[in-house]
């Protein structure tokens, strides 16, 4: 399998903010999730902060916070580390999992996030619907870095 391929840079201050959910594929941290899935990222002092918030079937809606770090000194803001687990785990390097940006429009409208053994994969927007033909891109783009897009989960976002 090829080495999955990141975007060249990010720029964190313009990347901040909520991203809703578009499309995922699945995953056990995620299975109570029936809709609204946004990801909201600030910085800090210590890195940055992650809150992932998501509808449950009966309307409750659940958070995860964590915080992300750049995966190593060398990296840029492209390979990140992120962490749900307590703070006094951190330690340990399997409660970090990686969030690898794959794919980001210029104007930061979408992005994409990745890990190198394909395993795990959203397709994030700052709007809650992609416009088809951006949303075809990107499913090209994602087929071609080699990610089976059958196997895509479509987020329910309400409106």
């Amino acid at each position: 399998m090829q080495e999955l391929k990141v975007i060249p840079s990010v720029d964190l201050q313009r990347y901040k903010g909520t991203w809703y959910e578009i499309a995922r594929l699945p995953n056990s941290f995620q299975n109570d999730c029936t809709g609204d899935v946004t990801a909201t990222y600030s910085l800090d002092d210590d890195g940055i902060e992650v809150v992932n918030r998501c509808r449950k079937e009966n309307g409750e809606v659940i958070e995860a916070k964590g915080c992300a770090r750049r995966a190593s000194e060398e990296e840029l803001n492209t390979k990140l580390k992120v962490r749900f687990a307590p703070a006094f785990l951190s330690f340990l390097s399997f409660v970090w999992g990686d969030y690898w940006i794959i794919d980001l429009a210029p104007d930061y409208s979408y992005a994409v996030v990745g890990e190198p053994k394909r395993k795990y994969l959203w397709i994030l927007s700052r709007t809650k619907k992609l416009e088809e033909a951006t949303l075809s891109g990107i499913l090209e783009r994602i087929r071609h870095n080699g990610y089976d897009t059958d196997k895509l989960i479509m987020t329910k976002q309400s409106l």
